[in-house]
Protein backbone atom coordinates (compact mmCIF):
# COMPACT_ATOMS: atom_id res chain seq x y z
CA UNK A 1 0.00 0.00 0.00
CA UNK A 2 1.24 3.59 -1.14
CA UNK A 3 1.82 5.65 1.99
CA UNK A 4 -1.55 8.07 0.92
CA UNK A 5 -3.67 5.43 0.57
CA UNK A 6 -6.75 4.84 2.45
CA UNK A 7 -8.83 1.62 3.08
CA UNK A 8 -12.13 2.58 4.00
CA UNK A 9 -14.85 -0.15 5.52
CA UNK A 10 -17.96 -0.84 3.48
CA UNK A 11 -19.36 -3.71 5.64
CA UNK A 12 -21.52 -4.12 8.31
CA UNK A 13 -20.83 -5.84 11.35
CA UNK A 14 -21.99 -9.21 12.16
CA UNK A 15 -23.91 -9.52 15.47
CA UNK A 16 -25.56 -12.30 17.10
CA UNK A 17 -29.73 -11.85 16.94
CA UNK A 18 -29.40 -9.04 14.09
CA UNK A 19 -31.76 -9.49 11.00
CA UNK A 20 -30.65 -8.85 7.44
CA UNK A 21 -33.09 -9.86 5.44
CA UNK A 22 -36.94 -9.90 6.82
CA UNK A 23 -37.89 -13.75 7.04
CA UNK A 24 -34.75 -15.29 7.47
CA UNK A 25 -33.33 -16.12 10.94
CA UNK A 26 -30.93 -13.90 12.41
CA UNK A 27 -26.86 -15.36 13.36
CA UNK A 28 -26.37 -17.53 16.81
CA UNK A 29 -22.79 -16.46 17.34
CA UNK A 30 -21.37 -18.20 20.60
CA UNK A 31 -18.43 -20.22 22.26
CA UNK A 32 -17.71 -23.48 21.00
CA UNK A 33 -15.06 -23.54 23.38
CA UNK A 34 -14.44 -20.90 26.28
CA UNK A 35 -11.17 -19.51 27.51
CA UNK A 36 -11.94 -20.80 30.77
CA UNK A 37 -13.22 -24.48 29.03
CA UNK A 38 -9.85 -24.05 27.32
CA UNK A 39 -7.42 -24.33 30.67
CA UNK A 40 -7.39 -27.80 30.94
CA UNK A 41 -6.00 -28.39 27.94
CA UNK A 42 -2.63 -25.92 28.12
CA UNK A 43 -0.35 -24.37 30.36
CA UNK A 44 -1.22 -22.25 33.32
CA UNK A 45 -2.26 -18.72 32.36
CA UNK A 46 -2.34 -20.14 28.96
CA UNK A 47 -6.18 -20.05 27.35
CA UNK A 48 -7.73 -20.08 23.54
CA UNK A 49 -10.77 -19.15 22.66
CA UNK A 50 -13.15 -21.02 19.31
CA UNK A 51 -16.10 -19.43 18.70
CA UNK A 52 -19.26 -20.73 16.59
CA UNK A 53 -21.42 -19.10 14.26
CA UNK A 54 -24.81 -20.88 12.73
CA UNK A 55 -26.03 -18.43 10.19
CA UNK A 56 -27.75 -18.03 6.51
CA UNK A 57 -25.62 -17.01 3.97
CA UNK A 58 -27.11 -13.94 3.71
CA UNK A 59 -26.20 -12.14 6.37
CA UNK A 60 -24.64 -8.78 6.86
CA UNK A 61 -23.11 -7.60 3.71
CA UNK A 62 -22.64 -10.70 0.92
CA UNK A 63 -22.20 -11.23 -2.25
CA UNK A 64 -23.86 -13.17 -4.34
CA UNK A 65 -22.21 -15.60 -7.36
CA UNK A 66 -24.68 -16.70 -10.14
CA UNK A 67 -25.30 -20.16 -8.44
CA UNK A 68 -27.94 -17.79 -6.00
CA UNK A 69 -29.46 -17.97 -8.87
CA UNK A 70 -28.24 -20.54 -11.25
CA UNK A 71 -28.25 -24.11 -10.88
CA UNK A 72 -25.13 -24.41 -13.07
CA UNK A 73 -24.08 -21.07 -12.48
CA UNK A 74 -20.16 -20.26 -10.57
CA UNK A 75 -20.50 -20.82 -6.94
CA UNK A 76 -18.42 -19.03 -4.85
CA UNK A 77 -15.94 -21.79 -5.07
CA UNK A 78 -15.39 -21.19 -8.88
CA UNK A 79 -15.06 -17.29 -8.99
CA UNK A 80 -12.40 -15.75 -10.05
CA UNK A 81 -10.47 -13.37 -8.01
CA UNK A 82 -9.98 -10.66 -10.48
CA UNK A 83 -13.64 -10.65 -10.35
CA UNK A 84 -14.01 -10.05 -7.06
CA UNK A 85 -10.90 -7.60 -6.01
CA UNK A 86 -8.80 -4.84 -6.45
CA UNK A 87 -11.97 -3.80 -8.99
CA UNK A 88 -11.33 0.00 -10.39
CA UNK A 89 -14.45 1.48 -8.40
CA UNK A 90 -17.27 3.66 -9.87
CA UNK A 91 -19.55 5.49 -6.96
CA UNK A 92 -23.54 6.08 -8.88
CA UNK A 93 -24.92 8.24 -6.80
CA UNK A 94 -28.45 7.70 -7.09
CA UNK A 95 -31.54 10.28 -6.97
CA UNK A 96 -33.96 10.02 -4.15
CA UNK A 97 -36.27 7.50 -6.03
CA UNK A 98 -37.45 4.15 -5.49
CA UNK A 99 -36.55 2.54 -8.63
CA UNK A 100 -32.86 3.46 -10.33
CA UNK A 101 -33.65 3.18 -13.84
CA UNK A 102 -30.58 3.03 -16.45
CA UNK A 103 -30.45 6.82 -17.04
CA UNK A 104 -28.51 7.09 -13.60
CA UNK A 105 -25.74 5.31 -15.34
CA UNK A 106 -25.51 7.43 -18.70
CA UNK A 107 -22.35 8.76 -20.01
CA UNK A 108 -20.55 6.75 -17.62
CA UNK A 109 -17.14 4.47 -18.74
CA UNK A 110 -18.45 1.06 -16.80
CA UNK A 111 -16.37 -2.10 -18.60
CA UNK A 112 -14.48 -3.68 -16.27
CA UNK A 113 -15.45 -1.88 -12.76
CA UNK A 114 -17.04 -2.39 -9.62
CA UNK A 115 -20.17 -0.46 -10.23
CA UNK A 116 -21.27 0.77 -6.41
CA UNK A 117 -24.79 2.50 -6.26
CA UNK A 118 -25.31 5.08 -2.78
CA UNK A 119 -28.61 5.57 -2.34
CA UNK A 120 -28.13 6.26 1.61
CA UNK A 121 -30.81 3.61 2.48
CA UNK A 122 -28.02 1.93 4.86
CA UNK A 123 -28.97 4.90 7.23
CA UNK A 124 -31.79 2.37 7.95
CA UNK A 125 -29.83 -0.35 8.96
CA UNK A 126 -31.40 -3.18 11.73
CA UNK A 127 -34.68 -1.00 11.52
CA UNK A 128 -38.00 -1.48 10.40
CA UNK A 129 -37.76 0.77 7.40
CA UNK A 130 -34.62 -1.07 6.39
CA UNK A 131 -36.74 -4.16 4.60
CA UNK A 132 -40.02 -1.70 4.74
CA UNK A 133 -40.48 -2.75 0.79
CA UNK A 134 -40.01 1.29 -0.13
CA UNK A 135 -35.90 0.01 -0.59
CA UNK A 136 -34.44 1.75 -3.76
CA UNK A 137 -34.11 -0.89 -6.58
CA UNK A 138 -32.72 -1.39 -9.55
CA UNK A 139 -34.97 -1.50 -13.09
CA UNK A 140 -35.03 -4.49 -15.48
CA UNK A 141 -33.49 -1.73 -17.69
CA UNK A 142 -30.64 -0.56 -15.75
CA UNK A 143 -29.50 -3.94 -15.09
CA UNK A 144 -29.57 -4.78 -18.86
CA UNK A 145 -27.78 -1.56 -19.28
CA UNK A 146 -25.02 -2.60 -17.20
CA UNK A 147 -25.07 -5.82 -18.17
CA UNK A 148 -24.45 -4.43 -22.02
CA UNK A 149 -22.00 -1.63 -20.46
CA UNK A 150 -19.62 -4.26 -19.24
CA UNK A 151 -19.60 -3.79 -15.81
CA UNK A 152 -17.74 -6.63 -13.33
CA UNK A 153 -19.33 -6.37 -10.24
CA UNK A 154 -22.76 -4.43 -8.99
CA UNK A 155 -23.19 -3.56 -5.33
CA UNK A 156 -25.73 -1.54 -3.47
CA UNK A 157 -26.28 -0.17 -0.06
CA UNK A 158 -29.72 -1.09 0.02
CA UNK A 159 -32.09 -3.74 1.19
CA UNK A 160 -32.33 -5.60 -2.13
CA UNK A 161 -30.97 -4.87 -5.66
CA UNK A 162 -34.40 -5.99 -7.27
CA UNK A 163 -37.82 -4.55 -6.41
CA UNK A 164 -39.03 -7.32 -3.79
CA UNK A 165 -42.57 -7.20 -4.78
CA UNK A 166 -41.23 -8.48 -8.37
CA UNK A 167 -40.51 -12.19 -8.05
CA UNK A 168 -38.97 -12.40 -11.10
CA UNK A 169 -35.90 -10.75 -9.38
CA UNK A 170 -35.17 -9.05 -13.04
CA UNK A 171 -31.75 -7.59 -12.12
CA UNK A 172 -30.37 -10.49 -10.24
CA UNK A 173 -31.38 -12.88 -12.95
CA UNK A 174 -30.34 -10.41 -15.58
CA UNK A 175 -26.51 -9.54 -13.93
CA UNK A 176 -26.16 -13.14 -12.33
CA UNK A 177 -26.94 -14.71 -15.44
CA UNK A 178 -24.09 -12.43 -17.44
CA UNK A 179 -21.44 -13.64 -14.51
CA UNK A 180 -21.54 -10.51 -12.59
CA UNK A 181 -21.20 -10.92 -9.12
CA UNK A 182 -23.24 -9.02 -6.73
CA UNK A 183 -22.91 -7.11 -3.50
CA UNK A 184 -26.22 -5.74 -1.48
CA UNK A 185 -26.10 -4.61 2.06
CA UNK A 186 -23.30 -1.90 1.84
CA UNK A 187 -22.38 1.04 3.87
CA UNK A 188 -20.59 3.98 4.39
CA UNK A 189 -20.50 4.74 0.09
CA UNK A 190 -20.98 8.31 1.24
CA UNK A 191 -16.66 8.01 2.22
CA UNK A 192 -15.66 7.18 -1.11
CA UNK A 193 -14.89 9.89 -4.61
CA UNK A 194 -16.89 8.99 -7.37
CA UNK A 195 -14.10 7.47 -8.83
CA UNK A 196 -10.18 6.44 -8.42
CA UNK A 197 -10.86 3.78 -5.90
CA UNK A 198 -10.13 -0.07 -5.29
CA UNK A 199 -13.14 -1.99 -4.78
CA UNK A 200 -12.91 -5.48 -2.67
CA UNK A 201 -15.40 -7.86 -2.02
CA UNK A 202 -13.70 -11.22 -1.12
CA UNK A 203 -15.95 -14.30 0.01
CA UNK A 204 -15.25 -18.00 1.80
CA UNK A 205 -13.89 -20.47 -0.99
CA UNK A 206 -17.14 -22.10 -0.38
CA UNK A 207 -18.25 -25.15 -3.16
CA UNK A 208 -22.22 -25.45 -3.31
CA UNK A 209 -22.72 -22.04 -1.94
CA UNK A 210 -24.27 -18.99 -4.14
CA UNK A 211 -23.83 -16.33 -1.51
CA UNK A 212 -21.52 -15.40 1.74
CA UNK A 213 -20.84 -12.65 3.85
CA UNK A 214 -17.68 -10.49 2.76
CA UNK A 215 -15.58 -7.52 4.73
CA UNK A 216 -16.14 -5.17 1.51
CA UNK A 217 -13.65 -2.36 1.45
CA UNK A 218 -12.10 0.14 -0.96
CA UNK A 219 -8.54 1.24 -1.31
CA UNK A 220 -8.54 5.48 -2.22
CA UNK A 221 -5.19 7.15 -2.88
Amino acid sequence: MKAKERLIDLSHVVEDGMITYQGLPAPIICDYLSREASRRFYSADTTFHIGRIEMVSNTGTYLDSPFHRFADGKDLSELSLPSLANLPGVIVRAAPSHSIDREAFAGMELKGKAVLIHTEWSAHWRTGEYWSGRHPFLTEAAAQWLAEAGATLVGIDSYNLDDTADGRRPAHTILLGADIPIVEHLRGLSQLPNDGFRFFAVPVKVKGFGTFPVRAFAMVD
